[in-house]
């Protein structure tokens, strides 16, 4: 029985990932800042390190005896947050844990990054070996973080393997909220074209990827994309959302470029008074850049294989919202 350690277990994927790894017959020690509820992940047999990447001491006793170890946690990309913070954790905090990780000889360590270290993809579907092009904080200190991870695998003698994963979705994501909210309301209307591509990942699907990540010998070095089998045009993935809440969908189409310049104005005017802009130009990229990945290397090599269509997914999603009351 292995011995793993996942940071960011109270995250969305940390924890859906402790918790297949506990029924599969691991033994699993979860890391979270101080301060977050963790009796269900106790109840189901995680033992929780309370420890902040931030504090390289922190992290000692959390990767003792330790043969695996899953880095999840991260600072994901949310108004407001200071370029500092990204680095000190997503870079600085990784490069405390891969040394410390070092130092005790883990037999392999597993970071997550993000496709969003390739930007906006220009010729999709892109490949591990697209080029990086980052366009934010968030992006350019998860791509620090991979280059780190990439290098003490190279030359430090720690085993490693990175994985970047696609627009995570599912029950218990709050994430796309938004959008299912708005489309259920009547309210969502479509900025520019619709037609720039779009991919998303089923949890279960991603849990299954990450897995085989950990397991499958030999990859020591490799970068794997793990996504769903289907990558739509924004559009299209709107009418899927439409379809399963039983929602007309508006056929209104709002021109781009002013609520690009829109965003940008809320920018400029909310942050210096350090409030949160109502628009801002990320959220309007959602509408502009095409997000679409191969995945015929984890499928290859790995032997990964999503088995959750995007209609499924879709559906099990807005199910979960609407038994929890979220939709509105």
């Amino acid at each position: 029985m292995d011995t793993v350690l996942v940071t960011g277990v109270t995250g969305y994927t940390g924890g859906h990932l402790c918790r297949r790894l506990i029924r599969e017959g691991h033994a699993v020690r979860g890391l979270t800042l101080q301060g977050f509820d963790t009796a269900d992940l106790e109840k189901s047999g995680i033992q929780v390190i309370t420890g902040d990447l931030r504090d390289k001491q922190s992290l000692i006793p959390a990767v003792q005896d330790v043969d695996l170890v899953y880095h999840i946690a991260a600072v994901y990309r949310e108004e407001n947050i200071p370029k500092k913070t990204f680095w000190d954790v997503n870079v600085e905090g990784t490069k405390n844990l891969l040394e410390v990780s070092r130092d005790a000889n883990v037999k392999r360590f597993v970071h997550c990054s993000t496709v969003g270290v390739q930007g906006e993809i220009r010729n999709p579907p892109a490949d591990e070996g697209a080029p990086y092009r980052p366009g934010d904080h968030y992006q350019r200190s998860k791509m620090e973080g991979e280059l780190l991870a990439l290098h003490f695998f190279k030359n430090e003698g720690l085993p490693g393997i990175v994985f970047r994963p696609v627009g995570i979705y599912g029950p218990g994501d709050m994430r796309f909220l938004k959008l299912f909210r708005y489309i259920n309301q009547g309210q969502f209307r479509m900025f520019g074209s619709g037609e720039v591509l779009y991919h998303l990942t089923y949890i279960d699907d991603l849990i299954d990827g990450i897995l085989l990540v950990g397991l499958t010998p030999g990859i020591e070095g490799e970068i794997f994309t793990l996504a769903g089998e289907q990558y739509t045009t924004l559009q299209e993935l709107v009418q899927i959302i439409a379809d399963v809440l039983g929602k007309p969908l508006s056929r209104q189409h709002i021109p781009i470029w002013p609520v690009w310049l829109a965003g940008a104005l809320c920018e400029f005017l909310c942050r210096p008074i350090r409030i949160n802009p109502p628009l801002y130009r990320r959220r309007v990229d959602f509408f502009m850049k095409d997000r679409a990945f191969s995945i015929d290397k984890a499928k290859q090599i790995l032997g990964y294989q999503p088995k959750i269509d995007l209609y499924t997914g879709i559906k099990r999603t807005a199910e979960w919202y609407r038994e929890q009351g979220l939709l509105g």
